[in-house]
């Protein structure tokens, strides 16, 4: 309860202590990433792509947790840069599968290294073995609210 006998209390809340901690990881990423003319949603797309080439606007769209006209503009700019390329038209339906150039694969070996020393950081008072429980509870929360949410 919160300190008039109320709501929630911030100091043992769970959910707030996790909205607590996306908002450094992502602080830490920005600051990681803007020496790269990089945003946190550019790296987790280039990302994306690596590991699952061909993706659709609609598909990183929602792997990105950005709207579908936010990742159309990001996708311009990735395209005009020379990071990612699309087909004229699409090979098949509407899709216009994206790939990442080797110029967008240098970019996002650059970005992952950033990334990767925030999550050692991030992670640096952990045994593995917390490191494991934690990684397993995160994932057990996210599915409980979105099966809640069905």
């Amino acid at each position: 309860m919160g300190q008039d006998g109320t709501g929630i209390n911030l100091e043992t809340s769970l959910g707030y202590a996790l909205k607590e901690a996306s908002s450094a990881l992502r602080a830490a990423m920005v600051e990681e990433l803007r020496p790269l003319g990089m945003t946190v949603t550019h790296y987790s797309c280039l990302e994306l792509l690596a590991q699952r080439p061909g993706l659709s606007n609609s598909e990183l769209a929602r792997g990105v947790f950005v709207t579908r006209q936010s990742m159309n503009v990001l996708l311009q700019t990735l395209e005009r840069d020379g990071h990612v390329t699309r087909p004229e038209s699409a090979p098949v339906g509407k899709v216009l599968p994206t790939r990442l150039t080797p110029r967008g694969k240098a970019l996002l070996d650059k970005a992952t290294a950033a990334v990767r020393q925030v999550e050692v950081r991030m992670l640096a008072g952990l045994t593995e073995d917390e490191q494991s429980d934690a990684f397993r509870m995160l994932q057990t929360m996210a599915h409980s609210l979105r099966s809640d949410a069905s």
